[in-house]
């Protein structure tokens, strides 16, 4: 029993003066009070509204989108060769002899050289590899979006799970407590055996380790949404319970088919093959003559003594034309085409074994739906059993024909079905997840 003007701090009891109990109690209730007010106020969120916010905040889409961004950039380089190129520098330095630069051209005060690739098929063969490359990245982002929208919802899904179980599990030690009373006051009138104390102990320890472990979890869980939804780390969340939408039932063909045209790792592969086919025409075009435009204007001066070496002299120069290379023998030209169509072979095998593991993995998937379907009609029909169970024992107890501990262990059964409907629950939501990813479907879900 509580002295008079006992009070609690930090989970230890202490012993107040009883003329200090007021204040004690009235700093308190305002420091609580306080606590509360400053508390950041919690977010309330739906599976939607979740999946919303980490597409709009995660990290790992904006690095896919620089990584897009980069590759794309990259593209032009090679692009930009069959553009108009203008140059402005200098060539001033001394020379002995014949006035020439280091690269072979006249000392000028200031020149201007104009250069552009008109017909390079090996060269327009890179740029095309590059750019369907490019492209590609934006396929990756789509393949991240569908990552984060895969680890959000079985996140969320798995933390409504987890709080829904710790709330059974409080039940169920309240169960276990008031077993452990009577069993403890049946053995001490000598109607129960040391053992039987024992195992209720036992019982109840179990519970506070399951009930430390989804706690442990559902931490985990709490950290992995904040960083997802760009939440405060100090913020709190508050989930409910859901189901997926119903666009996730849908049939394995159906599913197959879309895979088949949707599948991101899919069109990343047929990329690829486009990549490498345009790298394999480029080269065997190597073959084909080289033209490039080209000009370059000099402003020469006296100094550099072209007088003594040249009949005559001008300040002013310039030369414009094309410059044409023919390739009769090039060694390098058949060693590219046929890298180029070694690249081209292999990427037409990935494509065909990924067609074949893509459908593989929407069959396996399916089927694998339809065994948890089965297993949570099994849980589902358990617990109905498990309630029916309660409800007669409530009938008895009322009547006196059965005993306190016998409800409590019906109440701890009913509990521990509970706890398995919800597992077998959330495994069939996490499967469905990851088919409707490799479906290419899953986006459209939360539309």
């Amino acid at each position: 029993m509580k002295a008079k003007g006992e009070y609690k701090m930090s989970g230890r009891p202490r012993i107040a003066p009883r003329w200090a109990g007021g204040v004690a109690l009235a700093l308190l209730i305002g420091g609580a009070t306080r606590a509360q007010e400053n508390a950041p106020a919690p977010t309330a969120l739906t599976l939607k509204r979740a999946v919303e916010l980490a597409l709009q905040n995660s990290r790992d889409i904006q690095i896919a989108k620089i990584q897009a961004s980069v590759a794309q950039h990259a593209a032009l380089i090679t692009k930009a060769e069959f553009l108009p190129n203008l140059y402005a520098g200098s060539g001033l330095g001394y020379s002995n002899g014949i006035p020439e630069t280091p690269g072979g051209q006249a000392p000028s005060v200031f020149n201007m050289s104009y250069r552009e690739q008109v017909f390079n098929e090996p060269l327009r063969g890179q740029s095309r590899e590059l750019q369907e490359q490019a492209k590609s990245q934006r396929l990756v982002l789509d393949d991240v979006r569908n990552a984060v929208i895969v680890r959000t919802a079985a996140a969320y899904l798995e933390l409504a799970k987890v709080r829904h179980s710790l709330d059974l599990l409080q039940k169920e030690q309240q169960s276990a407590d008031k077993i452990l009373g009577v069993t403890q006051e049946r053995q001490a009138e000598g109607f129960e055996l040391p053992v039987e104390v024992t195992k209720a102990q036992l019982t109840r320890a179990r519970i506070t380790q399951r009930i430390l472990r989804l706690e442990g979890r559902q931490d985990e869980l709490e950290v992995l949404l904040r960083n997802q939804l760009g939440l405060a780390q100090d913020q709190p969340i508050e989930v409910t319970p859901e189901d997926l939408p119903g666009a996730a039932d849908q049939a394995g063909a159906d599913l197959i088919a879309a895979a088949l045209e949707n599948n991101s790792g899919l069109r990343l592969a047929e990329s690829d093959v486009r990549a490498k086919e345009f790298r394999l025409r480029g080269e065997k075009r190597g073959r084909w003559p080289i033209f490039e435009l080209g000009g370059v204007y000099s402003r020469l001066s006296h100094f550099q003594s072209y007088d003594e070496f040249f009949r005559k002299f001008q300040h002013n120069n310039y030369n414009l034309g094309m410059n044409m290379q023919i390739p009769l023998f090039s060694a390098h030209t058949r060693a590219a085409i046929n890298l180029a169509q070694i690249n081209f072979d292999a990427a037409k095998a990935t494509l065909a074994n990924k067609k074949n593991e893509v459908s593989a993995e929407v069959r396996q998937k399916t089927r694998r739906v339809r065994e948890l379907d089965a297993a949570k009609e099994v849980a589902r029909l358990e617990l109905q059993l498990a309630q029916q169970n309660v409800a007669v024992l409530q009938s008895q107890f009322d009547e006196g024909k059965a005993s306190l501990r016998d409800m409590e262990n019906a109440r701890l059964e009913e509990n521990d079905k509970w706890m398995a409907f919800l597992d077998a629950n959330f495994q069939r939501q996490q499967v469905q997840l990851e088919l409707l990813s490799a479906a290419g479907r899953l986006e459209n879900l939360f539309q």
